[in-house]
């Protein structure tokens, strides 16, 4: 196909919503004539379609459809995949040995009459939200100084600056106020409904909606540039090369829509909230399951519409991550400052359920999952004590309607 790029579209926090992804491929495969198709993070992570398989649709449509992507914290180990890490830009993340580069540090593309330089950073926080193992032996930078010095590295070649960054939108306004040299910041990974464009002296900070539901686009205009966020329109079918995709995303929905159990009546019908249903986890793993002390963060679920019954999809997307409950230690340095514990807990994952609230004085392990574990805590006994998706279908359902399949790993 014979491109004429005029401009950038650019997705962001797809989170595998592959339930209604016509609107998406139908539009990036259009769009592909005249646009450089680029991502700002997590494509991956956050739906059943995940969980069953395992990110080869979300790998499919990338190498298809896609020109450069940013790493996330979801998914970062599938972008060092061959055919990932060869679309894939990023300035400051490092091997932490070496300090070489983990990935390019930028692409570059002719667009509307100028070479236009592509380059992605991931923040700090976003980076130490990878769980530990997969970034052993990786670490970043500051985002701020490595995009000076591929400035520095590469001024005299580029007429213009674009930045995918997995920053939040926030991060990425001072982004623009310490490099006043780019034209066009792509925001990812903060979901919050603030979408731009907003200026910063000359640069342009824009981003797409969430979860497959729209995209931003940013175009040669004269001398500058012009951004704006969009939503997918309606797409009528799917392109012919696209096909084998789509069946792959079929068989998935087919999979995922076995029931597992009858929803209980004092949740049938409404949304099961979150913090809700954490509470209930959590009584139950305190009381029922006899855990000393447990620690849950609300961001390991979403909130779902419930209906008569649970399905594995609905189960898959109210707890998507596919945690393991787990044993962690409570470092040695913060066992007599339980509430500082918890604060810098909250700080860095989210709001906490905690049972019993508050911690008891001296509790030296807690059960909690993985993540927090891994991530947060002192560390995790070598084996996992149940999936949290099990212990959620249990809360939901009439106990005797749940099925085996109640308990996903």
């Amino acid at each position: 196909m014979k491109r004429d790029l005029r401009g950038i579209t650019a997705t962001t926090d797809v989170h595998s919503q592959l339930g209604d992804a016509m609107p998406l491929l139908a539009h990036l495969h259009a769009e592909r004539r005249r646009s450089l198709i680029v991502d700002c993070g997590d494509f991956f992570e956050g739906t059943g379609y995940y969980r069953l398989g395992r990110g080869h649709a979300e790998q499919a449509i990338l190498t298809s459809l896609y020109d450069v992507l940013a790493p996330g914290n979801h998914g970062w180990s599938h972008h060092f995949e061959p055919e990932l890490r060869e679309l894939t830009v990023c300035a400051n993340a490092v091997d932490s040995a070496t300090g070489k580069p983990l990935f390019r540090r930028m692409h570059r593309a002719w667009i509307g009459g100028r070479t236009v330089a592509v380059t992605a950073v991931i923040s700090p926080q976003a980076f130490d939200a990878i769980p530990t193992a997969d970034r052993a032996g990786h670490q970043v930078t500051d985002p701020a100084r490595a995009l000076v010095e591929l400035l520095l590295e590469h001024h005299h070649q580029v007429d213009a600056w674009v930045l995918l960054s997995h920053s939040g939108f926030e991060g990425d306004l001072r982004l623009a106020d310490q490099c006043p040299f780019l034209d066009v910041i792509f925001a990812g990974h903060c979901h919050s409904d603030r979408y731009g464009p907003e200026s910063v002296g000359r640069t342009l900070v824009v981003k797409g909606a969430e979860l497959a539901a729209g995209y931003a686009v940013a175009e040669s205009v004269g001398a500058g540039w012009a951004a704006r966020a969009c939503r997918f329109p309606t797409a009528a079918r799917l392109p012919a090369d696209l096909e084998p995709i789509g069946r792959q995303i079929e068989a998935l929905q087919a999979e995922l829509a076995a029931p597992l159990g009858r929803i209980a009546e004092a949740w049938r019908g409404r949304m099961a909230d979150r913090h809700e249903v954490l509470s209930e986890v959590a009584r139950r793993l305190h009381t029922g399951f006899g855990a000393d002390a447990v620690v849950l963060n609300e961001t390991a679920l979403r909130p779902v519409l419930l209906g008569q019954a649970l399905t594995l999809n609905e189960l898959l997307a109210i707890e998507p991550f596919g945690n393991q409950l787990v044993h962690a230690v409570v470092p040695d340095a913060v066992v007599d400052d339980l509430p500082g514990l918890a604060a810098r807990l909250t700080e860095r994952a989210g709001p906490l359920l905690l049972a019993p609230d508050p911690l008891p004085p001296g509790v030296r392990t807690v059960l909690t999952t993985g993540y927090l574990a891994e991530t947060m805590l002192g560390g995790r006994t070598p084996s996992p004590v149940l999936p949290l998706g099990q212990v959620v279908a249990r809360v939901l359902c009439d106990p005797l309607t749940v099925t085996e399949e109640g308990a996903p790993t």
